[in-house]
């Protein structure tokens, strides 16, 4: 039975493509008949954006009279604050001595001498890189954050993995809040809980409560359903089952929920600085917004030591057996190096000596011009194929086709991709951008995104294919790619600022940096994943090994792949709003524009709005894409 034809009620066959080129000549030709009508251009003063920007007026003005702030979001603001004053004050006594011991005895608690030592060098660093107290700052706004998330994330994570129907209910707010671009919880934040530490705190723990709940719920859900089954037959309560089988036997995975908060809420905290968040975020933002890359790379190296220290630590914690009885040598070696930092409070300065700093400001940005002048023709040769070759003329199509037939298009692609739902879902997210004023942002943006999309996926596949085909490449890449997903997504501006100056393309370079390591795990272990026992059938039937990946290993791992596909498309969107700092525009301009310049806010707010609804569309149509058979199994039912 052919598989590349389909019927016509006369009986008459045609190849499988015939319908969607018609398709797409259908569309073609609208775009020319209609091309400069419909659109939706850009007004920055349009009567939805004055709209909100005087709500905040109203808000500011009548925020400690109105009973929903008096009562209840102050009450908010001001608890976090204090919890945050807190930490900072307790740091900052501590002083670099205190802190130091401190953190290298619970280091060697938690993995021995050697976590230890990094943890010592990891402190150390901070004061060696002048970011003494920026690091402090970023620390205590961390520890808020990790704390708050799980206080409410572990027990809404239990709750969910014991309760099929809680699941139910808080996976789609789940799913909405991970779809979310940083950059969207800022501006309902600045509005409702102000600026500073307080509105940091709480959208570094909204971006990072969500792993919690998640990894929470999969460790719960996949405890033994017999060691649950013997504690109620030995007349256990719920209570008891809970505390002495579920936990318990959860426990190696819930660490790794909490060390999953830490690097989230680690990649929050520069973004939160654009609310005025306190910690190295600041020395970043100030940076970008100098384009001096010798500012922003000590930050960018504190920021990264910080993250390995925690992650370090915490896999420690997680892979110690809870049996095993600690060493008593550890345990004293643990308490003298706590105690002896300590004890040097008194003797020692609480702030890094400057005497022991390292200022690389001026060699960094001298090395960023070198490279600047000396890799220009090649920089520039790259980034104009790019603009001239895909962004410009995608981009004009978007902009300049009418909005009613990019819907329609959406919808007609999204139907055929993912179902009925999901496009329909497309559609009511595409026809509230246009409400929102925001149209023609939204073309760029989404622009960008499937550029860097497109470059993502092909670098992953690529990379994905060979770590899956290779052992020893796979073993040569998995610490590179351990590495790239520890560190906070503003970290990859550096080398993309560096090499591309201010420009829409430094955010598809630094945004497929970021977006390429999830990609090549999914496509690896997808095609790792296609039975041996198939492989082995294909072989012996004769296949080469280009046949045995195009005809059995990338099919079998379709659902993987479309799944690395999705998670490409998020994780750009994300990165390229973050572009907006560096040069990207459109909509990640308009938040940065909101947050910078009071009379924006309306525009920085509903762009932020706009930035959801794209990423939701996108979500849904490769989330429906994956759930979907593919066409070759829909032709045999």
């Amino acid at each position: 039975m052919s598989t590349t034809a389909v019927s016509t009620p006369s009986g008459l066959r045609l190849p499988r493509w015939v319908l969607p080129a018609g398709v797409v000549v259908l569309f073609a030709g609208a775009y020319l008949v209609f091309q400069g009508t419909g659109t939706l251009p850009h007004d920055d003063e349009a009567p939805q954006f004055l709209a909100v920007t005087d709500l905040r007026e109203w808000i500011d003005d009548h925020r400690n009279d109105n009973p929903l702030f008096l009562y209840f979001l102050n009450y908010i603001r001001l608890f976090v604050g204090a919890l945050y004053d807190l930490f900072q004050g307790t740091l900052h006594a501590l002083g670099w001595p205190g802190i130091t011991g401190v953190m290298g005895g619970l280091a060697w608690l938690a993995g021995g001498y050697r976590i230890a030592l990094v943890a010592v060098a990891g402190v150390s660093a901070f004061g060696v890189l002048g970011l003494w107290e920026s690091s402090v700052d970023t620390l205590a706004l961390v520890s808020v954050a990790v704390l708050l998330s799980l206080l409410i994330g572990i027990p809404l994570g239990v709750w969910a993995g014991l309760s099929g129907r809680v699941r139910r209910v808080i996976t789609p707010v789940l799913d909405v809040m991970q779809i979310m671009p940083t950059f969207a919880y800022l501006a309902p934040l600045a509005l409702f809980f102000h600026i500073g530490a307080p509105a940091g705190a709480i959208a570094t723990m909204i971006y990072a409560i969500p792993p919690a709940i998640r990894i929470s719920a999969l460790a719960i859900s996949e405890v033994s359903p017999t060691a649950v089954e013997a504690s109620t037959s030995l007349g256990a309560t719920r209570r008891q089952t809970l505390f002495k089988v579920y936990l318990p036997l959860a426990r190696s995975t819930m660490a790794l929920a909490v060390n999953q908060t830490i690097m989230m809420a680690l990649s929050m905290v520069v973004i939160a600085n654009l609310i005025s968040a306190p910690g190295l975020g600041g020395d970043i933002i100030r940076g970008l917004s100098r384009a001096q890359v010798g500012i922003m790379l000590p930050a960018g190296i504190a920021i990264v030591i910080m993250a390995v220290l925690l992650d370090r630590m915490m896999t420690a914690v997680s892979r110690r057996d809870p049996h095993a009885r600690r060493r008593r040598s550890d345990l004293i070696a643990a308490g003298a190096l706590a105690g002896a930092g300590l004890a040097l409070i008194p003797v020692l300065p609480p702030v890094w000596p400057e005497n022991l700093t390292i200022n690389l400001v001026a060699e960094v940005n001298d090395a960023v011009r070198w490279a600047e002048t000396n890799w220009y023709a090649v920089t520039t040769f790259i980034k104009d194929v790019f603009s001239h070759g895909l962004l410009n003329p995608l981009e004009s199509l978007l902009v300049s086709a009418p909005w009613w037939l990019v819907a329609l298009a959406v919808l007609t692609l999204a139907w055929r991709v993912s179902g009925v739902r999901p496009a329909l879902i497309a559609l009511a997210c595409l026809l509230a951008i246009a409400l929102l004023g925001v149209w023609e942002h939204t073309m760029q943006t989404m622009t960008t995104v499937a550029v860097a999309v497109l470059v993502t996926l092909v670098i992953g596949l690529l990379l994905g294919v060979a770590a899956a085909r290779s052992p020893r490449y796979s073993a040569i890449q998995r610490p590179l790619l351990d590495a790239a997903q520890t560190m906070p997504a503003f970290v990859y501006l550096l080398p993309a600022l560096a090499l591309f100056e201010t420009t829409r393309f430094t955010a598809i370079f630094a945004s497929v940096i970021y977006a390429v390591p999830p990609v090549v795990r999914l496509v690896e272990d997808g095609i790792k994943a296609v039975p041996a026992t198939v492989v082995e059938a294909a072989t012996s039937a004769g296949s080469t090994p280009r046949q045995l990946l195009w005809k059995v290993q990338l099919p079998m791992a379709r659902q993987a792949i479309l799944l690395a596909a999705n998670q490409g498309i998020v994780m750009t969107l994300a990165m390229v709003v973050v572009g907006g700092l560096v040069g990207a525009g459109a909509l990640g301009y308009d938040v940065v524009a909101g947050f910078s310049q009071r009379t924006d806010f309306g525009m920085g707010f509903v762009a932020g709005i706009a930035t959801v609804l794209l990423g939701v569309m996108l979500d849904r149509i490769t989330q429906g894409a994956d759930r979907r058979p593919s066409p070759r199994k829909r032709k045999f039912t």
